[in-house]
C-alpha cells in the first residue's frame, strides 16, 4: 500500500516545482505510472482477509478495486481538464493538479485505513479539495451555492457519525476494524446501538447520496468543472457505499425497522429520479439524476448484506465509477465545442464529430447495463438478491431498469441523432487525439473487466 500511497503524496511537491514545460507530462505520466502500480493489490483477492500493510493501512477485496478506481481516474482528471486550464497562469495550473493529486491521497486513505476514526478524518478531508474544485474552478455563476449545500449536506450528516464514533470508543475501547469484530456483543439491541446506526447509516447516505438527501448532488455537478465532475461521480459517491459495507461487515447489523425506511427511499429514489432524467434538458443534470438512479440500488444492496448484494454492491460501483465518469467527459468535449449543456441545442452531433458517436454508443449502453457488461452482472446480482429478501421489489427494479434505458436513449438520441443541424455548430472545432485517448482509457478497464470479472466482484 505504502508503494503507491507514497509516491502520490511526493507528487504534489514534484507538481510545484517542477519546469513549466513538463508540467502536464510529468504530473499525467507520474499518476499514471502510479495507477498502473495500484492494479498490483487487485491480486491476492482469493480470500476475504485483510492483508494488512501496516497497524494503520490495509486493503481486502472490497478496498483493492477502489482504491485502483480512484488511482486510475486521477491521470484522466488531469488530461481532461487541459483544455479548460489552458487559459491560466502556471501557478494556478499547478495548484488544481496539486488539488486533484491531494484529494487522491485522502481518498486512498479512507479507502485502505483498518481505524474508524482515520477512516472519518480522510473521508471528511475530501471535502475540502472538491469544495476549492468546485468553487474556484467551475464554468457556472451558482458554483459558490453549489459548493455551501455540497460542504453543509455532507458536515450536518457527518457530525452525528464523530458521536457516535466516539460513543463507541467509549464503550468498547477500540475503533480498529479487526478487534470490533470481537467485540460487538455487548452493545447488541440497545437503544444506544439503535442510535449509533442510525447516525451511521445518515452520514454515508448523504454522501451516496439517498433519494431525499441528494439536492446537493445535481448542483454539484452542474457547477463543477470536468474533474470536479468526474471524481465525484466515479469515487466520492463510493465513499458512502464502502463505508456502508465495510461497517456492516464488521458489526452486528441493525435492526430491521432502522433500515426499512432507507431501503424504501431508495427504492422509491431508483423509479423517481430516473422519471425526473426523462424531462431534463441539461445534459450533465441528466446524467447526475442518473448516478442517484444507480446508487439507490447499491443503497438498497448494502443494506440487505447478504453475500450476492455485496458482490453486486461493490461491481456495480466500479462499474458505474467508470461509465459515468466516460458520459461526463463526453458531456464536456460538447460543453467545450458549443459553451451549452442544454440538449436541443447540441442536437445531432454525429454529422460533425462521427467517432465521438462510437464513443457517446458505448458509454450509453454501458450505463444502460447491455449485456456483457459488468454493469449488467452488478445489476443482475443485486436484483436476484433483493427478490431473494422480498419478491414485490421486482417491479421496483424492474421498472427502474426500463426507465434507466429510456433515458439513456432520450439522452443518447437528442444528442447525435436526428434534426436539423443548429446553426452555431457549423463551426465547432474537430476532435483531438487527446479526447480519444481519454475514451480509451475508461473503455478498455470497462472491456477488461467483462473478461475477468472476479476481480471486482469479490471472493463470490
Amino acid at each position: 500500500m505504502l508503494k503507491i500511497l507514497l509516491p502520490t503524496i511526493l507528487l504534489m511537491p514534484t507538481s510545484m516545482m517542477c519546469n513549466k514545460k513538463h508540467l502536464y507530462a510529468t504530473s499525467t505520466i507520474t499518476s499514471f505510472m502510479i495507477a498502473l502500480l495500484s492494479l498490483q493489490l487487485m491480486k491476492p483477492l482469493s480470500t476475504a482477509t485483510l492483508t494488512l500493510s501496516n497497524p494503520y493501512l490495509g486493503t481486502d477485496h472490497i478496498s483493492s478495486p477502489l482504491i485502483a478506481l480512484s488511482c486510475w481516474l486521477t491521470p484522466l482528471m488531469i488530461l481532461s481538464s487541459q483544455n479548460h486550464l489552458s487559459t491560466e497562469p502556471t501557478m494556478r495550473k499547478r495548484t488544481f493538479i496539486t488539488t486533484i493529486i491531494f484529494l487522491q491521497t485522502s481518498l486512498m486513505i479512507a479507502f485502505s485505513s483498518t481505524e474508524l476514526i482515520t477512516f472519518y478524518i480522510a473521508f471528511e478531508t475530501t471535502l475540502i479539495p472538491t469544495l476549492i474544485i468546485i468553487t474556484r474552478w467551475g464554468n457556472q455563476v451558482q458554483r459558490l451555492n453549489a459548493g455551501i449545500y455540497f460542504l453543509f449536506y455532507t458536515l450536518m450528516g457527518s457530525m452525528p457519525l464523530l458521536v457516535a464514533l466516539l460513543f463507541m470508543q467509549s464503550n468498547i475501547g477500540t475503533l480498529s476494524l479487526p478487534l470490533l469484530q470481537l467485540n460487538m456483543s455487548s452493545m447488541q439491541n440497545s437503544w444506544g446501538y439503535t442510535t449509533w446506526w442510525f447516525a451511521m447509516l445518515t452520514a454515508f447516505m448523504i454522501k451516496m447520496p439517498l433519494y431525499g438527501l441528494h439536492l446537493w448532488l445535481p448542483k454539484a455537478h452542474v457547477e463543477a468543472p470536468i474533474a470536479g465532475s468526474m471524481i465525484l461521480a466515479g469515487v466520492l459517491l463510493k465513499l458512502g457505499g464502502y463505508g456502508i459495507i465495510r461497517v456492516s461487515l464488521t458489526m452486528n447489523p441493525p435492526m430491521k425497522n432502522l433500515y426499512y425506511p432507507f431501503m424504501m427511499l431508495a427504492l422509491w429514489g431508483i423509479i423517481m429520479t430516473s422519471l425526473i432524467c426523462l424531462r431534463q434538458t441539461d445534459l450533465k443534470s441528466l446524467i447526475a439524476y442518473s448516478s442517484v438512479s444507480h446508487m439507490g440500488l447499491v443503497i438498497a444492496a448494502t443494506l440487505i448484506q447478504t453475500p450476492w448484494a455485496i458482490t453486486g454492491a461493490t461491481t456495480l460501483m466500479i462499474a458505474h465509477g467508470l461509465s459515468s465518469s466516460m458520459l461526463f467527459c463526453l458531456a464536456n468535449t460538447n460543453y467545450e465545442r458549443t459553451n451549452s449543456r442544454t440538449l436541443i441545442i447540441t442536437r445531432n452531433m454525429q454529422v460533425l464529430l462521427p467517432l465521438m458517436t462510437l464513443w457517446w454508443l458505448t458509454a450509453s449502453l454501458t450505463n444502460m447495463a447491455l449485456p456483457p457488461t459488468i454493469n449488467l452482472m452488478g445489476e443482475l446480482s443485486v436484483i436476484t438478491s433483493m427478490f431473494n429478501w422480498s419478491n414485490i421489489t421486482i417491479t421496483i427494479t424492474g421498472l427502474g431498469i426500463i426507465l434507466s434505458a429510456t433515458y439513456t436513449l432520450y439522452m443518447f438520441s437528442t444528442t447525435q441523432l436526428g434534426g436539423e443541424l443548429p446553426p452555431n455548430m457549423l463551426t465547432i472545432p474537430p476532435n483531438q487525439t487527446r479526447e480519444h485517448l481519454i475514451m480509451t482509457l475508461h473503455t478498455l478497464p470497462m472491456m477488461l473487466l467483462m473478461l475477468k470479472p472476479q476481480l471486482i466482484s469479490g471472493i463470490m
